[in-house]
């Protein structure tokens, strides 16, 4: 409320004007000697990505995030936004966010000469000079640079008047940053328009004597098969951006789990061995020989995995009546058949899509169960079927009626610790520690398993 809402208020506060590439550089230095995350919510990246992209935005360079698909370019790039100051003082009513003390369209000029220091002063939020635009093929020269407003000729300017443009979106993020996302797709014919705003820091519109010198960040991204296949950034283009910053997916299953926890809308309670069980999976189609490693298997697919895990187990508690339902590893394979459409598999790998996901799916569990339960005596759970004895279980199985057949394990209290969940599990919690144990005795065949009608029985 306190803001200066004129020039002359303006001057008098002391602000100074500051390039976008200055103030960027500015606030990143202060978030770096404060130790603070200048990235929020960035998973993965710190000893790889990030210092690139720090030294980059340093060096105020305008740069292209390359990447397969669901490594996180775009997030990384909306989070450039927070980098700006929280308010920045514009011309009020400008179409370009014109900085009051140094305007460069002809209307604010106009208007700043005839006010002198009574110019009107409105503030924009950092949130409104971040720009976003999907590079299509039908996009125009007119949408990023701008056109010939025919409303306004319409009113009676001519055309030769320089107020009868229309800004496209490049001028619209004067002052801000601009990301454009799958450059690539962009016609190069399209692209060429680019050349003025990224190293004469300019744009000229149709035939007019027009100079508008931009002031903005501009960000792209695109995937590497996107070089040769379905269209190019041109090389004139890639040698105007000051840097090309390759992207990648999380070296680490713990990087993996936590992205999936922070990026996934979990509808239930999902324990994080089934997560680490999802992050694994996916991890092992990134692997794949079956698997068309150029396209990538995204992050989306891991996210849309542990989300239908947990859409599993509330439907096992609307018709099961289970109250609290939590996810357990039998509504994991149920999600393959709704993820296969993410995954691009080899040629000859077809009609098999499923087969290799639940092969995969089965060493992602055994792994995940040496890893967090190796060591466990885990002979009370095995002698549930020295005798004969068979433990069902499937989708449509509360964890009351789990637990009942499985009754008190000796061990069950330490596997428990190992998962997380100590003394206060609650009985889903406790049931979905039984089932990866079953699970997995039954993965390093130390139990049997077997399906009737849709459902698991183990020691069959």
């Amino acid at each position: 409320m306190s803001q200066p809402t004129t020039l002359g208020a303006l001057r008098k506060s002391g602000f100074r004007s500051r390039s976008v590439k200055a103030e960027i550089r500015e606030n990143l230095l202060a978030a770096l000697r404060s130790g603070i995350t200048a990235f929020p919510g960035i998973v993965g990246f710190d000893d790889t990505v990030l210092p690139q992209l720090e030294s980059a935005l340093l060096a105020g360079h305008d740069l292209v995030l390359l990447g397969e698909r669901g490594q996180g370019k775009t997030r990384l790039m909306r989070t450039l936004a927070t980098l700006l100051d929280e308010w920045s003082p514009v011309v009020e009513g400008c179409e370009i966010s014109d900085d009051p003390l140094a305007p460069v369209c002809v209307r604010c000029r106009r208007i700043a000469a005839e006010a002198g220091d009574d110019l009107p002063v409105a503030w924009r939020h950092r949130d409104e000079r971040y720009v976003e635009k999907l590079a299509t093929p039908d996009t125009s020269v007119g949408d990023l640079v701008g056109d010939v407003d025919p409303v306004k000729v319409a009113e009676g300017r001519t055309l030769g008047d320089p107020e009868t443009i229309h800004y496209g979106l490049l001028p619209r993020t004067n002052r801000g940053v601009f990301g454009i996302n799958e450059l690539p797709d962009l016609a190069e014919r399209i692209q060429v328009a680019m050349f003025n705003v990224l190293e004469e820091r300019d744009i000229q519109v149709r035939g007019y004597s027009l100079r508008l010198p931009l002031d903005l960040l501009l960000v792209a991204t695109a995937n590497p098969e996107d070089y040769t296949n379905r269209g190019r950034i041109i090389t004139p283009l890639k040698d105007r951006f000051g840097a090309e910053i390759r992207t990648h997916y999380p070296f680490e299953v713990a990087e993996e789990v936590t992205l999936v926890a922070q990026e996934s809308s979990l509808v239930a309670d999902v324990p994080e061995h089934l997560l680490e069980i999802v992050a694994r999976l996916t991890r092992a189609l990134r692997e794949s020989a079956s698997v068309d490693q150029r396209s990538g298997v995204s992050a989306r697919f891991a996210i849309a995995a542990a989300e239908a895990v947990a859409a599993s187990a509330l439907r096992r508690g609307a018709r099961a009546g289970e109250v609290d339902p939590v996810a357990r590893i039998c509504d994991v394979p149920r999600t393959i058949p709704t993820l296969l459409g993410k995954v691009e598999f080899e040629m000859g790998e077809e009609g098999r899509e499923a087969e290799v996901v639940q092969h995969l799916l089965r060493l992602a569990t055994a792994e995940t169960f040496r890893e967090r339960l190796s060591g466990l005596d885990l002979s009370g759970f095995t002698e549930l079927f020295a005798e004969g004895g068979t433990v069902e279980t499937g989708e449509l199985v509360t964890a009351q009626e789990l637990l009942g057949q499985v009754g008190p394990v000796p061990g069950l209290s330490k596997v428990l610790d190992r998962l997380g969940h100590g003394d206060a599990a609650s009985p889903g919690q406790v049931a979905a520690a039984v089932e990866i144990v079953l699970e997995g005795l039954h993965l390093t065949r130390r139990i049997d398993k077997a399906a009737v009608d849709g459902r698991a029985v183990y020691g069959a």
